[in-house]
């Protein structure tokens, strides 16, 4: 395992498309055994929740002035809105801890933190939610993953 290589899965674990999604496939296809993209992976998505806030609570006011950022950011949110605030509103931050632990494309830490802002959650409901929600869904992507390269052992060996 190399620091290009940790560094890498790093960056995708923090990226708000791939995350853990795309964080541990990449670390065991550079090498990392299965165990260390998941740690790493998990360690840097989880870093996403106060990265996300201190982003939201900061930069995004300075950045909103700019129309281009605005409209960006808008048509970002509504989306983010629309997905989230069903189950959000229905459960809390049961809801938003199901929400982020379902390792499906755009339901991460990013839009979790983004929509638990947006709704105006407190941030002792929803921090706690989210971390949880990443935990789980990064021992789901590891066990994917571990099946994946079980499976793809089995049929090398057979064939």
């Amino acid at each position: 395992m190399t620091i290009s290589t940790i560094l890498i899965v790093a960056l995708f674990s923090f990226l708000p498309i791939s995350e853990l999604r795309g964080g541990i496939p990449m670390g065991v296809a550079r090498g990392m055994e299965l165990w260390q993209a998941a740690l790493v992976s998990t360690a840097f998505n989880l870093a996403v929740v106060p990265a996300a806030y201190i982003f939201l609570e900061t930069m995004h006011k300075l950045l909103y002035r700019f129309a281009w950022y605005k409209k960006l950011f808008d048509r970002f949110v509504e989306r983010t809105r629309h997905k989230i605030e069903k189950s959000v509103n229905a459960f809390g931050a049961l809801g938003l801890f199901v929400f982020v632990a379902i390792p499906l494309p755009v339901t991460g830490a990013w839009t979790g933190t983004l929509g638990a802002w947006l709704l105006g959650m407190k941030k002792r409901q929803a921090v706690p939610a989210l971390l949880m929600g990443v935990v789980v869904a990064g021992i789901i992507v590891t066990l994917v993953v571990g099946l994946g390269i079980q499976a793809l052992s089995f049929f090398v060996k057979q064939g």
